[in-house]
């Protein structure tokens, strides 16, 4: 039998339903998968192998009996280490959250997946408190890219991607507040989505919901295949009572959505930093994949899109950073990475007065009026994730290369669900994902899209260097 491990998750829960392989054998497969590609990844930050094979053995018996399994039943999944999973330490990568209190409960969103009968087998590694577009931090270093270990993951969910890419888990959590799940996936050659904001409960994440930045972030599921994105999204999405943003939407199955219907726009230059002419060949191999598949596809940029980036930092930036240094010493970080102390530097020129983040308020309200005027024409709009693929370590925040992070950034203003699938690689075998944004509400059209490119261009590929 095919390696269980390169499997989809969906795929791997067909084996356990179908008596082809029990949970235990199941984790412990991925067990040792961890075991081999971690030492030269640094991707799971803690393996939480005693509570999985207690969970994984409680699988088993039930089906010993000949009861009903739940529909997740010991299908392992990863966590980023900003969503809680209970008794264990949340870090957030921070220093002054290494010795903190083991969390007492899981999140909203590790809980639905429990209940479903997945379970929780690592936690991976992330930028200190989230803020870098790689993946580095003082207690526990960096992760590299399962592609090529000199390169980053991307960040801030880029353990998880790594872990993902690597086999060492069939799917899991990021979150995202400027591509920070769509970013590591593009980098890992693996899929994810972003969901619309509002979408999904952030209750348990590490720093919690709240402040000006509340509208630009969500949690969003990570995988290799897009039909677990699918699943993950139709047990995570319902509001839980505790995160009051979440609104009540039905989660409707991509395998509904017509694809001649679809009117499809796509550009690979936002107008801060086109892209690479690698990136643009994959991108254009995207759009040749749905030509003869959709009402209408056209090569056409949302006007304004060019100011994405500034509007996303004034959105984070109002304050200079204070807030974020405020929270850092209030934990007891009293050191912090030269990745996040980056961040915060490019901040400062965007500190401003009360007037100032009306303004700043307001034309964001512009852009996303001018953005919403644009879908009157289209259902979805696909673009670079990133002008090109993963980076060399350390380089994220030079600041023409921090600033093509915009393309991810722009989704995170508008608060559209947006989906990244690998559609080709560079010359050296680097991954190259494509974006897939729709409608607010519509995962199901960006899931439809991603799933169908997939097919095409081939997805997640194993990696050579594993």
């Amino acid at each position: 039998m095919t390696d269980v491990c390169v499997l989809s998750g969906t795929a791997q829960a067909r084996l356990i339903r179908n008596g082809e392989v029990s949970a235990t054998e199941l984790l412990e497969a991925h067990l040792q998968r961890i075991g081999k590609v971690n030492p030269l990844l640094n991707a799971a930050c803690e393996v939480l192998e005693e509570t999985a094979r207690r969970s994984a053995a409680d699988v088993d018996r039930t089906r010993s009996r000949g009861d009903w399994l739940l529909p997740l039943a010991g299908l392992p999944f990863s966590v980023k280490d900003s969503i809680e999973v209970q008794g264990t330490v949340c870090t957030a990568g921070t220093l002054g959250r290494k010795s903190a209190a083991p969390s007492v409960a899981d999140a909203t969103v590790v809980a639905r997946l429990r209940e479903a009968g997945a379970i929780p087998i690592a936690r991976t590694n992330l930028p200190d408190l989230l803020f870098a577009f790689e993946t580095d931090n003082l207690i526990r270093g960096r992760t590299n890219n399962p592609y090529d270990f000199s390169r980053t993951s991307g960040g801030s969910s880029g353990g998880e991607a790594a872990l993902i890419a690597a086999c060492g888990s069939p799917f899991g959590l990021g979150s995202d507040c400027a591509g920070s799940v769509r970013l590591p996936a593009h980098f890992c050659g693996i899929a994810s989505i972003k969901p619309t904001s509002g979408r999904l409960p952030r209750t348990g994440h590490v720093p919690p919901a709240g402040g000006w930045i509340e509208t630009l972030w969500q949690i969003g599921p990570m995988a290799r295949r897009v039909e677990d994105l699918s699943v993950m999204m139709s047990v995570l999405a319902a509001p839980d009572r505790r995160d009051l943003t979440v609104i009540q939407m039905p989660f409707r199955g991509p395998d509904r959505v017509r694809m001649k219907d679809l009117r499809i726009a796509f550009f690979t230059d936002n107008g801060i930093v086109p892209a690479e002419p690698e990136t643009i060949a994959v991108v254009g191999r995207a759009v040749a994949a749905l030509e003869q598949e959709v009402n209408r596809i056209e090569e056409r940029r949302p006007p304004g899109v060019e100011e994405s980036y500034d509007l996303e930092m004034r959105m984070i930036g109002p304050d200079g950073g204070d807030g974020l240094r405020a929270f850092l010493a209030a934990i007891g970080s009293t050191r912090t990475h030269p990745l996040l102390d980056g961040w915060l530097a490019k901040l400062e020129p965007y500190r401003t007065t009360i007037n100032g983040f009306a303004e700043y308020w307001a034309a964001l309200d512009r852009f996303r009026t001018r953005m919403f005027a644009f879908l009157e024409d289209y259902d979805a709009i696909i673009s670079p994730v990133f002008p090109r693929a993963a980076l060399p370590h350390g380089s994220s925040i030079e600041d023409r290369t921090f600033q093509g992070f915009s393309y991810t950034m722009t989704h995170n203003l508008t608060g559209w669900p947006a989906a990244v699938v690998r559609c080709g690689q560079t010359a050296a075998g680097l991954p190259i994902g494509v974006q897939i944004a729709a409608r607010p509400w519509r995962e199901d059209v960006a899931l439809r899209i991603a799933a169908h490119l997939e097919s095409a261009c081939g997805g997640w590929q194993p990696s050579p260097c594993l």
